[in-house]
C-alpha cells in the first residue's frame, strides 16, 4: 500500500535549500496510508505549501515529490484531519504548530 510519510523539521529552511532526497528517517517521519491521504486532496489543494524549496510556492501536497508546510498552514491541515486513522498525524501536526516548527511531506 501507498505510503506519505511526515516529519518535523528542527530547523527552518532556508531560502535557496532545496529537499529533492527521500530522508523519512532523518526526520523521524510516521507513515500514513494514500486512503487516508488522498480523499484529502481536493481540501488541500486550497492551501498554501511549499514543494521542495522555500523559493517554489504551491497549493496543495505534491503529492509524488515533498512538501514543506509552513506553520501558518497547519491550522488548515489540522482542520481536515478528522479521521480516526488520520490521529497520530494529527498530534505531529499539533506539536509542529505549538513549536511554530515547518512539516516535511515526503508524497508517495
Amino acid at each position: 500500500m501507498a505510503k506519505h510519510e511526515f516529519g518535523i523539521l528542527q530547523t527552518d529552511p532556508k531560502p535557496g535549500q532545496r529537499f529533492d532526497h527521500y530522508e523519512p528517517e532523518r526526520y523521524r517521519c510516521i507513515s500514513v496510508d494514500d486512503d487516508f491521504i488522498e480523499p484529502l486532496l481536493f481540501q488541500l489543494d486550497s492551501i498554501d505549501f511549499y514543494w521542495h524549496s522555500l523559493d517554489t510556492p504551491g497549493k496543495g501536497l505534491a503529492y509524488t515529490g515533498i512538501t514543506l508546510i509552513p506553520p501558518s498552514s497547519l491550522d488548515s491541515v489540522i482542520a481536515l484531519l478528522c479521521h480516526e486513522e488520520l490521529e497520530e498525524l494529527k498530534r505531529l501536526l499539533m506539536y509542529a504548530k505549538d513549536q511554530n516548527k515547518f512539516v516535511i511531506h515526503f508524497g508517495i
